[in-house]
């Protein structure tokens, strides 16, 4: 769906490694930081990994696990409900639009120390898309794919029911844009962002859980913000 090339996706050990060098920058000085984004670039032209937008600074950081951020056009966009349900859907951008709007205010932080507070999203909650596709009952997941073509991810039923998981479409009162997974992507307000897929392309429903693409690496399925801390209970 994209016409970007597709990347090789990058292994947890070099992602935790250059992670590892990011926070040492922040005691070490400028050049370091400079340093590192020379390393990050040399991994690809395109930085797949997004760590050369891990120096220290403000605001978001870009994250991609290809070699490069796809694109796929607003009025050319669609969204497809799939899996167990009794009605498949495929949804436009105006399908979504004109649905029942949620709007939330929630901070957004990355698992790597990063936050970005107080973001204003806007969108469809996850739960009406299932209902509205007839999810099936005994349904226990529901699985996330990307248009680049390698991401994936995954929440229990009873997580994607959540009132804080949106599809979202509206970041700080603009349309998302490429560089935040837009023109649609997940919200999973209460865990660390990469649960919250970007570029959304389809939405499964499943009889069993499914682990996503850095779940493959070793990261937490339950990704609840504040569980690298000691925390392991759900937000209320």
């Amino acid at each position: 769906m994209s016409s970007e090339a597709q990347g090789t996706p990058i292994g947890r050990r070099v992602v935790l490694g250059l992670l590892g060098l990011g926070g040492a920058s922040v005691a070490a000085g400028p050049w370091i930081s400079r340093w590192l984004g020379d390393v990050a670039g040399a991994l690809s032209p395109h930085d797949p990994t997004g760590l050369s937008a891990l120096i220290p600074g403000t605001g978001w950081r870009y994250y991609t696990v290809t070699s490069g951020f796809p694109y796929e056009a607003p009025a050319k966009y669609h969204l497809t409900v799939t899996g167990n349900v009794d009605h498949e859907l495929t949804l436009t951008t105006a399908d979504l639009q004109a649905m029942p709007r949620t709007k939330l205010t929630r901070d957004f932080q990355c698992v790597t120390g990063w936050r970005v507070p107080n973001v204003h999203w806007e969108g469809v909650r996850l739960a009406a898309l299932l209902d509205r596709a007839g999810a099936q009952a005994g349904q226990q997941a529901v699985t996330f794919t990307s248009y680049d073509g390698t991401y994936t991810e995954s929440l229990t039923m009873a997580q994607a029911r959540r009132d804080d998981v949106l599809v979202v479409d509206t970041l700080d009162g603009r349309p998302i844009g490429r560089a935040h997974g837009g023109p649609v992507r997940l919200l999973v307000a209460p865990m660390y962002g990469y649960k919250s897929c970007k570029w959304l392309s389809s939405i499964e429903v499943t009889d069993r859980l499914v682990p996503g693409y850095w779940e493959g690496f070793g990261y937490d399925q339950n990704a609840w913000v504040g569980r690298s801390n000691g925390r392991t209970d759900a937000p209320t």
